[in-house]
């Protein structure tokens, strides 16, 4: 199945699940940015948090991962945990929350990250609304990737 075909689908989780790509994106480049802001001093620890769960993402949204990279046992059990779509969206919308805090210090472009994580997070909760049920891409590493590597 290609990429066209997965968004063909009109399964939100799959939408969630490449929205999830690009707030990997964006808080990896965002968090970098703003790592290096001499105005205002609190913000490096938002630009942090952006960091932290750009690489959380990482792991929450390319399944492959968790069997490749050497990871504790604790840090794959909750990887695994956020599995739903209602988990899923619980995730996003605590990060997203923490990136909207930002605000409360400055605005910065912090907030590009808040408003794709919120997205990512309506996504999967929609998916879990309409009783979609979690597909994964096959691009990403779900539904029989990981079995046909080992």
């Amino acid at each position: 199945m290609s990429i066209k075909d997965e968004f063909a689908t009109r399964n939100f989780s799959i939408y969630g699940q490449w929205l999830g790509i690009l707030s990997m994106i964006l808080c990896f480049a965002l968090g970098i940015a703003n790592l290096f802001n001499l105005v205002k001093f609190l913000l490096i620890i938002f630009a942090i948090f952006a960091l932290v769960f750009c690489f959380i993402i990482l792991f929450i949204e390319v399944p492959l991962l968790l069997r490749i990279c050497p990871t504790s046992a604790s840090f794959d059990a909750a990887i695994r945990r956020v599995s739903t779509n209602y988990m899923r969206a619980a995730t996003y919308g605590v990060m997203a929350l923490v990136q909207w805090l930002s605000l409360t210090i400055g605005v910065s472009s912090l907030i590009a990250a808040a408003v794709v994580l919120t997205l990512t997070g309506l996504c999967y909760a929609l998916a879990g609304l309409k009783g979609q049920a979690f597909v994964g891409s096959k691009t990403l590493g779900g539904a029989g990737v990981a079995q046909m590597i080992v």
